[in-house]
């Protein structure tokens, strides 16, 4: 059901067999419900907390994903912003560790860094093209090599067409 809303008027344009105005109900989505429910979803990546900080129900962000592309769109977005955070606290937990404590059958404790290998190990595999791309990239001076061995090589193409156009003639 397409809705558009009268800004001064708190109506909104429901569609159907026959469109007419009615008046805005609290089920309704604004943009600022979207914003909210956009944002805390990008925050947490959890579309039963967002729904509940926008004050909409996790069926209708649902229905409205599937019905308004913008909403949509702005959905991707903000899973992807959630993801990156995530693998980036993956990273700083894979590179830096976290606190453990262990406790010692006399009482005492001890500090320790866990540093978790499968999360290191499975961002590795994740980036392994990337990393091999930026480390394989090419100078300037090959760059400029390939460059010039083109150019030669367009100039005796060019020259080529030229010879064969003049035969004809």
């Amino acid at each position: 059901m397409a809705k558009r809303g009268g800004a001064k008027s708190g109506l909104v344009l429901a569609a159907g067999a026959r469109p007419k105005m009615r008046k805005r109900s609290r089920r309704d989505w604004t943009k600022a419900k979207e914003q909210t429910f956009l944002t805390s979803l990008a925050e947490t990546c959890n579309v039963t907390a967002a729904a509940e900080a926008a004050g909409m129900s996790v069926g209708g962000a649902y229905q409205r994903r599937k019905k308004v592309a913008a909403f949509r769109a702005g959905w991707a977005e903000a899973i992807a912003v959630a993801y990156q955070r995530l693998e980036l606290v993956l990273l700083d937990r894979a590179l830096n560790g976290t606190e453990k404590v262990v406790v010692r059958k006399d009482g005492s404790e001890e500090r320790m860094r866990e540093h978790p290998n499968a999360i290191a190990m499975t961002l590795l595999k994740l980036h392994r093209e990337t990393a091999a791309e930026i480390i394989n990239e090419p100078d300037e001076a090959e760059i400029e090599e390939v460059r010039t061995r083109l150019l030669e090589k367009l100039r005796r193409l060019r020259k080529k067409m030229q010879d064969e156009e003049q035969a004809k003639a």
